[in-house]
């Protein structure tokens, strides 16, 4: 019966390449057999996806798409037969990729390796929410995590970073399932990969099991053996590639091209299956697995008189956890006081830390330069303080995974220029739309002496350039507030890009809030200029207009720190605080090419930076008043 089931998953996932004309059918196929024996051991409820005690299973390999979807359906998830015909078709619930608008999918991958790293991220996520929520009484978190990946996913340098720090905190509620084929696009894996992965994870603090993943019996007994492990368990499954597809079992031609008819027709004659069904499920394999419903449904049951058990204060606390209330937060108030926008922005994290539960995160080994320690707080797993290491990739992955499982707010901390070692992940956030809250800190030329390989110009244009993705540049301690209050509210994920230097405090707006992304510092009748700028430029738009006014030449200055949000405003406000009759000017110590959606000329950077003190490099690259009003009066000509 066992097999029957694994051959109608083969047989559902070559379908659905073929009548798609677009995918891949190998490792689908390898994976049938142990996704079989798996899908008996998960606890899980298809009927209310988002249990929060639910085990997770993350499919770190992408393009194994269509056994997650054929999973979701045999189960009984909302994705039906006909979802499955309509794979890779526009609009469908079973994309190219694994995505979270379909019901059942926890994480959406693409990128090899952020699944793995994502599989840490949940088991860590879960680890604290049983230290939260558990008492020696009351299981109220006590699932598995459990990734399927395979040889690309454990290339990719993501998979090391995540899997060193998942044996650090020996995360024995993690099983990594490794689909060891040997395979990837160009060929056989020892093409470029030789190493050996056994004692790879067995020194990252992994339990680490060998078996044949088309042996029902290995399976399961490998399976079995999880639940006893006091050590994260990585289980590396020798398979063949699209298993069952005759000529081409074994072949990575079979990786990412639909099979043919054909041979679909052959392989299932030689399984015996009716060859001219397509997307057949016999009667006897779908209640074997939609038997789901029913195990999901009482497990949830049970959970649920465990939970009627707890004490009114875990109650509490899991309500606030699932329902952050935003108006406990005690912002502070910054005044006059001149102060940079990373000291700044390390007293409001405090401040939403001690207020908000769910609120936690960490700094890739910077936490005393980003200012993002917690204080009184604790380390991870017991507290809120997260130490990554020097692994920006993975934290990024690693806390999506956090804003992912339901009860958590993360944010996750470097310097700005480091940003490029976790863009991948921002980029998935954004994808998912989830609250992650990136802190980046030494944002400009400013970081000085550390020279141009620590100085970020373009990266300002990247993040403004994301969908979907909210990047805040404050100009001062008051301003970072709004930020946070407006992102806050928004279910996108927003990095807060702060300073080293100190700033000085802004004046009294004219009009105009946060909110809207710019608005009008500073109003002057009959302006001939206007300056938009962001974080310390604000100011040197502020000190260049006083000069200018002294010239007779009047000036608006708009302080704008979310570009993001600017464009997402009505004509009629950006007309308001762009007066058309004004030479408007965008002031940034960056690349900044984006402000020509609003400007007439953009005051930027057009090289890498320099090694030197902040204020030299601030006079060597031009932003200094008298340099920025000479080039306003000679673009007004």
């Amino acid at each position: 019966m066992q097999k029957k089931q694994a051959d109608t998953i083969r047989f559902l996932c070559a379908d659905m390449v073929e009548k798609a004309k677009s995918g891949h059918p190998g490792a689908p196929m390898g994976l049938a057999d142990i996704m079989v024996v798996l899908s008996q051991k998960l606890k899980h409820n298809p009927k209310d996806p988002t249990w929060i005690n639910r085990d997770r299973l993350v499919f770190s390999g992408g393009h194994a798409s269509s056994l997650v979807y054929a999973f979701l359906h045999l189960s009984g998830y909302d994705v039906s037969l006909e979802d499955l015909k309509n794979f890779r078709q526009l609009g469908s619930k079973t994309p190219g990729h694994p995505e979270i608008t379909t019901p059942g999918v926890e994480m959406a991958t693409g990128p090899l390796g952020q699944g793995v790293a994502n599989a840490v991220g949940l088991a860590m996520a879960s680890k604290y929410a049983a230290n939260l929520l558990n008492t020696e009484e009351t299981k109220i978190i006590d699932h598995k995590v459990y990734c399927l990946c395979g040889d690309g996913d454990l290339q990719e340098g993501i998979s090391y970073e995540a899997c060193a720090l998942a044996g650090h905190h020996c995360l024995d509620n993690l099983v990594i399932i490794y689909d060891s084929n040997a395979i990837t696009i160009e060929g056989n894996t020892n093409v470029a990969w030789s190493e050996n992965v056994k004692t790879r994870f067995e020194a990252q603090g992994f339990e680490v099991a060998r078996i044949d993943g088309h042996n029902y019996d290995e399976i399961e007994f490998a399976l079995s053996e999880a639940n006893s492990k006091e050590r994260p368990y990585l289980i590396i499954a020798n398979t063949s590639i699209a298993k069952g597809a005759l000529e081409l079992e074994g072949s990575h031609q079979a990786h990412g091209a639909p099979l043919g008819e054909e041979l679909i027709k052959q392989a299932k004659i030689a399984a015996g299956f009716d060859p001219e069904k397509s997307f057949n499920i016999d009667e006897d394999v779908l209640l074997r697995f939609r038997a789901a419903i029913e195990l999901g449904d009482l497990a949830q049951a049970n959970w649920q008189k465990e939970l009627a058990k707890i004490s009114d204060e875990k109650k509490a606390l899991l309500d606030a956890l699932l329902k952050p209330d935003f108006s406990k937060i005690a912002y502070p108030e910054f005044g006059d006081k001149k102060i940079a926008t990373r000291d700044s922005n390390g007293t409001i994290l405090n401040a939403i830390a001690k207020a908000v539960p769910g609120f936690i995160g960490g700094s890739a080994d910077l936490a005393p330069s980003n200012k993002t320690t917690l204080k009184e707080q604790g380390d991870f797993p017991n507290g809120k303080n997260m130490h990554f290491g020097i692994r920006e990739h993975a934290m990024a992955a690693i806390n999506n995974a956090f804003a992912r499982y339901g009860l958590f707010l993360p944010f996750s901390a470097t310097f700005f220029i480091f940003s490029d070692y976790l863009k991948a992940s921002a980029r998935i956030a954004a994808l998912m739309g989830v609250k992650h809250y990136f802190v980046f800190t030494h944002d400009s030329i400013g970081v000085g002496e550390d020279g141009p390989t620590h100085q970020p110009i373009e990266q300002l244009s990247q993040f403004r350039a994301m969908p979907n993705f909210y990047t805040y540049r404050p100009a001062d301690g008051n301003e970072n507030v709004e930020c946070w209050k407006t992102a806050l509210k928004l279910n996108s994920p927003a990095a807060f890009v702060c300073s080293r230097q100190g700033l000085a405090p802004l004046g009294k707006a004219e009009f105009g809030e946060v909110k809207n992304g710019a608005y009008l510092l500073k109003n002057t009748k009959k302006a001939k200029i206007t300056f938009v700028a962001s974080g310390s430029e604000v100011n040197l738009a502020l000190q260049t207009a006083k000069i200018l006014d002294e010239k007779g030449v009047g000036v608006n200055v708009v302080s704008a720190p979310c570009f993001d949000l600017l464009c997402e405003q009505p004509k009629e406000y950006i007309d308001k605080i762009f007066d058309k009759n004004t030479l408007i000017i965008a002031v940034e110590a960056a690349t900044a090419y984006e402000w020509y959606k609003f400007a007439d000329e953009v005051y930027g950077m057009n090289s890498f930076g320099e090694s030197g003190k902040a204020d030299d490099l601030f006079k060597h690259f031009a932003f200094v008043p008298e340099k920025l009003a000479d080039f306003a009066l000679e673009k007004l000509k």
